[in-house]
């Protein structure tokens, strides 16, 4: 399937692993992003992204699992990775100086570069800036889980995520100030999703944003994300 054809109910089953009868039932109850097209259901790529993003957001501890253990079926190459596998050590950032809202995307787009596996910081930075212009991404915990609306597998070399952590609090768009900064640089939206829950389910655990905000330097943060993660099942 390309980037611009539509779902339909055959084929978003099997992206969901779901049963046809399923996807049929949910687009019937409105809880599927679609519409009908000479009578039969279509779901915009888009949308249906978009909608898996807002159910990562909204899910639970066990809901996590049961999306990752989804998304991990469709993209069996990241199934055993560790999400200290995907943060470079160039990729941290301790402290990361920025001060304003501009700043830190910008800053963040600068160190996932560094890596090498990040061709055009500036196109990563705008699309950022353009996806929280739409829904901020930072979190009452005071973490932003950054990242575009869509892959942008053409200024990648490989998925992988930065960890940014400011000096102090800045407004980013949360209930609360923000100072903990992950950028999410994926090439699928099967990765970004799988990367999106298992990054939700660590903030949300007891414990960990603290651990990230008691960690002296790079190594430090990194350390502790390698123990934490492995507390999760």
């Amino acid at each position: 399937m390309s980037e611009k054809e539509d779902f339909d109910i055959d084929s978003l089953a099997a992206y969901l692993h779901l049963s046809p009868q399923q996807v049929m039932r949910m687009a019937d109850r409105a809880k599927l992003p679609g519409r009908k097209v000479g009578g039969q259901w279509r779901f915009a790529q888009a949308e249906i992204h978009h909608w898996l993003e807002e159910r990562i957001g909204a899910s639970d501890e066990e809901e996590l699992v049961e999306v990752e253990d989804v998304l991990q079926r469709d993209n069996p190459g990241m199934e055993t990775s560790a999400m200290i596998e995907l943060l470079p050590p160039e990729a941290i950032e301790i402290p990361l100086i920025a001060r304003t809202h501009r700043s830190v995307i910008s800053g963040m787009a600068e160190v996932a570069a560094r890596t090498g596996l990040l061709w055009d910081p500036e196109k990563m930075a705008e699309a950022v800036r353009m996806r929280e212009s739409l829904h901020p991404t930072a979190l009452d915990s005071g973490v932003a889980l950054l990242h575009p609306r869509r892959p942008l597998p053409n200024i990648l070399a490989q998925t992988f995520v930065a960890l940014g952590r400011t000096h102090q609090g800045i407004p980013f768009g949360g209930g609360a100030l923000t100072d903990i900064f992950f950028l999410i640089c994926s090439t699928s939206d099967v990765e970004h999703l799988r990367i999106l829950a298992r990054l939700s389910r660590l903030v949300a655990a007891p414990g960990f944003v603290e651990g990230l905000r008691n960690a002296d330097d790079a190594a430090a943060a990194a350390a502790w994300l390698t123990e934490f993660e492995s507390t999760l099942q």
